[in-house]
């Protein structure tokens, strides 16, 4: 009997193409997460979501029909590459967990809503950097790895980012402003031009930075000031 060669299908093509993909935590940014891979996923199939990892949430739990397939151990186990979006906006813990992640099989791609307005190219941001929906970002701009910039930020020319940096909602970054790694700024935090702020700091919700800011501190305000000083 002839063999009959498969009829070629579209549909399949794109689903052999997609990335399978896992997002590590599996509280209110996780589900954000999951939602902004479903929106990038509509306009140019891409990624398809596993499921969670999450070392404190049992394991088999669903959330939002998605289930928790694990921790961080059994993630560095997986026999197939998989891309890892970490959904957690504390910078130290960010880091720590890419520490922890030792399988050479796990890649991390980046994130970017398809209604971000993007002057740079994708390989001006680092990888595993999350861009949520809103975002503004103009000319001659390097994103570090690991950053997040949620929903509603803009960020002005000649910045640059550092890894492990997160941005809350509605945060606004001016022009030629240098971020440290592991810079936090909560929700409504500004930057004004030309200012640098060092690493390990965190800007508290609404602050305004006029003037730069030394590593290792918590700062607030208008004008943001050192209120807090952290261990190097």
């Amino acid at each position: 009997m002839p063999l009959v060669k498969p009829q070629w299908n579209p549909l399949m093509e794109k689903i052999n193409f997609m990335k399978n993909c896992v997002i590590i935590g599996a509280g209110g940014f996780g589900r954000e997460v999951h939602m902004l891979i479903d929106q990038i996923n509509a306009t140019s199939s891409q990624y398809k979501v596993l499921g969670f990892y999450d070392d404190s949430v049992a394991k088999g739990t669903f959330i939002n029909e998605l289930e928790v397939l694990g921790t961080l151990q059994d993630l560095n186990e997986v026999t197939q590459p998989t891309g890892v979006c970490i959904a957690i906006g504390a910078p130290k813990v960010k880091k720590a967990i890419v520490e922890k992640l030792t399988n050479s099989l796990l890649f991390f791609p980046k994130l970017i809503h398809p209604s971000v307005f993007l002057g740079i190219s994708e390989e001006s941001i680092g990888k595993g950097a999350i861009i949520c929906a809103g975002n503004i970002i103009t000319v001659n701009i390097t994103i570090g790895e690991f950053v997040v910039l949620n929903l509603g930020c803009t960020v002005g020319h000649d910045t640059v980012i550092g890894n492990y940096c997160a941005f809350m909602p509605q945060s606004n970054i001016a022009g030629e402003v240098i971020l440290g790694e592991a810079v936090y700024g909560g929700m409504g935090a500004g930057i004004i031009n030309q200012v640098t702020v060092g690493n390990n700091v965190t800007l508290g919700a609404g602050s305004v930075v006029v003037k730069n800011i030394p590593s290792n501190c918590l700062a607030v305000g208008i004008p943001a000031k050192v209120i807090k000083e952290y261990e190097g």
